[in-house]
């Protein structure tokens, strides 16, 4: 049997303007007429976005106002897992096209709006305000072309004879003639309405999580200096940093960078910090290629410095306070045991002594 041939496709690629490459693709470009969402080529190419960002994202821009588009309500419409969802939502929210906004109620409730930007790159342009709607004002009448002008008239009355009133002939009164409406006074000053409320172009609702490339960069922390950097500690340091290369050959570095980075390393080997912890600090998991190792090695001086050890004092425990325990006795009378600091007899045998005591005195 012949192979079938497609003849849709041979007349769709018969119309398309110019020769057809050799290799790569053919666009087929059928303009649509309904159903259409516009997706524009930052986000369709975005070098940085995974292609089910991407997909998320242009399905997200399809969808209408008021729809859900959570990881459960994603995940019920799309073969991919919650998983999957909720890492291209963090993608899309860390590059600036998708935000959570919590916002009040006037009831006093906190919801969460979920926002979505076609354009997030567009937000950060400054925008200029929108200018306040006039009406327009209706253009005034032309006059009639019958209605000579006035100034030329009174110039050329003058020179000829007024001419006689007509007679008056008695009829009834004519009727008045259709008045046009009274054009406006444009040399007034027109009202000016109030601002609208809504401009053309609100303020965004969310700025970007990812600052722009001409964003100022915040100042690099400060390189950890010794309290003292007495001679053993800088001979100990600078040896240290020129024993590096040994170890570690990516490590290998000038003498300014040995004088520059010195004071990091008196500062770990001043809070005790032993020689082989410090290499393996400085050494352990090295990117590749490594481009600029003096850079590498003062940001891990300065993010990884170790706190001090503490003194002795510092790690003693407080005293806590005593309680005095009051011992048990042994009564001389009839071997109770009672509490007391001092030996003797116990509360009943002393009552009965006392009222003995009062008996006797009273007899006497």
């Amino acid at each position: 049997m012949d192979t079938q041939q497609n003849t849709a496709l041979t007349r769709a690629l018969a119309e398309v303007p110019g020769p057809l490459p050799a290799s790569g693709v053919i666009h087929i470009a059928i303009p649509h007429t309904d159903r259409f969402t516009v997706v524009g080529n930052h986000l369709a190419q975005h070098p940085d976005l995974s292609c089910t960002a991407v997909g998320i994202a242009v399905r997200i821009q399809s969808l209408p106002q008021g729809v859900e588009v959570g990881i459960k309500a994603l995940a019920a419409h799309c073969r991919e897992g919650e998983k999957r969802i909720a890492a291209a939502l963090r993608e899309l929210e860390a590059f600036g096209y998708l935000q959570r906004v919590r916002d009040r109620l006037p009831s006093g409730r906190v919801i969460t709006r979920t926002v979505f930007c076609n354009q997030p790159t567009a937000l950060l342009r400054p925008r200029r305000p929108a200018a306040p709607q006039h009406p327009a004002a209706p253009a005034p009448r032309p006059a009639p072309a019958e209605v000579p002008t006035s100034a030329p008239a009174r110039a050329q009355a003058p020179t000829s004879a007024p001419a006689p009133a007509p007679a008056q002939v008695p009829t009834s009164p004519p009727a008045p003639a259709p008045t046009s409406p009274p054009e406006p006074d444009t040399s007034a000053p027109q009202p000016v309405p109030p601002p609208p409320l809504f401009s053309a172009h609100p303020a965004p609702l969310f700025v970007p999580l990812v600052p722009p490339p001409t964003a100022p960069k915040p100042p690099p922390a400060p390189l950890p200096r010794p309290d003292g950097l007495t001679p053993e500690l800088d001979r100990a340091a600078t040896a240290f940093l020129s024993d590096l290369r040994r170890h570690t050959p990516q490590l290998t570095l000038s003498e300014t960078d040995v004088r520059q980075l010195v004071p990091g390393v008196a500062a770990w080997l001043e809070r005790a910090a032993h020689p082989d912890a410090v290499r393996r600090a400085l050494t352990t998991d090295l990117p590749h290629p490594l481009r600029h190792p003096a850079k590498l090695l003062r940001h891990r001086l300065t993010a990884l410095l170790p706190p001090p050890l503490p003194g002795s004092q510092d790690m003693a425990v407080p005293d806590r306070p005593r309680i005095t325990v009051t011992p048990f006795q042994t009564c001389d009378d009839c071997d109770r045991a009672f509490r007391s600091p001092a030996p003797g007899h116990c509360r009943d045998c002393r009552e009965h002594r006392a009222h003995r005591s009062e008996a006797t005195r009273t007899a006497a």
